[in-house]
């Protein structure tokens, strides 16, 4: 799990492209850390009005970054970063 929503190479560059995209000047979670201990560090460093974003951010991308992989896996779905985001965008206009 830690792998697929953080580590990986697809996964970092999905995070770091929505923290761009929100404007958001945090680092993207990196290996090393845990989402949880990310979120907080990360919390602390961004200012007051972009928290809600940060924190949409931080339920959004784990959730659609498991729903991709698994129409990969289960789909035979192809791996896209540009629509993955496309998809991420979508949803969090939902919210």
């Amino acid at each position: 799990m830690h792998h697929l929503m953080l580590a990986c190479p697809f996964a970092r560059q999905i995070w770091y492209e929505v923290l761009h995209w929100l404007r958001l000047s945090c680092t993207p979670p990196d290996s090393e850390t845990s989402l949880n201990d990310w979120w907080h560090t990360a919390r602390q460093h961004t200012p007051k009005p972009m928290r809600k974003g940060l924190a949409s951010a931080t339920l959004l991308v784990p959730w659609m970054i498991w729903k991709h992989r698994n129409d990969c896996v289960f789909n035979r779905g192809w791996p896209s970063a540009t629509n993955l985001l496309t998809k991420i965008k979508d949803e969090a206009a939902l919210w």
